[in-house]
């Protein structure tokens, strides 16, 4: 199974490492939806709170201030119950 990876409440040493404010922002009202990751994407969560369930797994928590790495491959469902805005970028 796939594994999501969080580093929760990232520091600015972790930020800067990857670069993190150069990766554009992608914005979410509250909502639920499926989804199924084509790429790796990792992401930094500027504002929001998350609770992501990969297909067959358990929910996974995510906030302001995580650091997470979605791996390719992955189908799981999205529920926003605050709204987001986040980092990310893609890689293969």
């Amino acid at each position: 199974m796939c594994e999501i990876k969080i580093v929760k409440k990232a520091s600015q040493t972790d930020l800067e490492e990857q670069n993190v404010t150069s990766w554009p922002v992608w914005t979410k009202e509250t909502s639920e939806f499926p989804w199924k990751y084509e790429q790796t994407e990792t992401c930094y969560f500027l504002e929001g709170e998350v609770v992501v369930t990969p297909k067959g797994g358990r929910p996974v928590e995510i906030e302001k201030g995580d650091l997470v790495t979605f791996p390719k491959g992955m189908e799981c469902s999205w529920v926003i119950r605050k709204p987001v805005r986040k980092h990310y970028t893609f890689e293969d």
